[in-house]
């Protein structure tokens, strides 16, 4: 691939939506590539684009934040590891979705092979697996705070596509029968909202490991940039971990 890197100036001088249409053109059907491949290409041609958009970030503010981000985001491209800790992630089955009663999702569809263990036993034609990362989201000295809530897991049809609705639909399900609306308006049960451990019984040993550990830890999350489209994501899973960053773009 040729690099189109900006020299330092030139990126100084791009608009802010050049800017980011050049991120984006940049990592065009790079997702998929090994993680190490991913973060080499963050530091030796994406950096200087996310530090020019830190530079121009409209809302510094985390409380303004809050209602930029409400609505559907899908992640275009990633270097969190757990993005891709199960096989056969359909990327544009792939939802970030944020409300105002305080929930986030993070849902993504798999149609794994024949790797994946835990499907052998259905038609590979017919179905995938549906995945949910339930959290709460809020704001304590300007920074987000993120608690984990629970996961959700589905089995479902192949031949219907998980859209921005049915990511919907499934999150409104979720919310009722877990009666979070209620718990979120008793201050004393805020803390047994979240499970201690998750429940993963459809996932194997080795990959129910990966995210445990995960799940377990507090993430911290931090916007580089945001506007009402477009988003780059710093997260780290605790202070000591390498920094990982998503580039999100709005779907609703």
């Amino acid at each position: 691939m040729t690099n189109i890197l900006l020299r330092p100036n030139q990126i100084g001088d791009r608009t802010t939506d050049e800017l980011k249409q050049e991120i984006l053109t940049l990592t065009e059907g790079r997702d998929t590539e090994p993680l190490k491949n991913k973060v080499e290409f963050h530091q030796n041609q994406l950096a200087p684009y996310f530090e020019e958009l830190s530079r121009r970030n409209p809302f510094p503010v985390v409380q303004h934040q809050i209602p930029v981000v409400l609505g559907v985001w899908t992640p275009v491209w990633s270097t969190i590891p757990f993005h891709d800790s199960l096989p056969g992630r359909v990327h544009d089955q792939s939802y970030q979705i944020f409300r105002d009663n305080g929930y986030y999702a993070n849902i993504a569809r798999y149609a794994p092979g024949q790797q994946f263990a835990l499907v052998q036993k259905f038609s590979l034609f017919q179905v995938t697996y549906d995945f949910m990362v339930l959290q709460k989201f809020s704001v304590r000295d300007n920074q987000w705070f993120i608690q984990n809530i629970g996961i959700e897991q589905a089995f479902r049809k192949r031949d219907i596509p998980l859209s921005i609705d049915e990511a919907n639909n499934w999150f409104n399900q979720v919310i009722k029968n877990r009666n979070l609306d209620a718990l979120a308006q008793n201050s004393a049960s805020q803390s047994s909202m979240g499970e201690k451990t998750p429940e993963l019984e459809k996932l194997d040993r080795n990959t129910l490991k990966k995210f445990e550990k995960t799940y377990l830890a507090t993430p911290l999350l931090e916007h580089i940039y945001v506007d009402h489209d477009f988003r780059l994501v710093k997260t780290q899973r605790d202070p000591k971990q390498r920094p990982s960053y998503t580039i999100a773009i709005r779907r609703r």
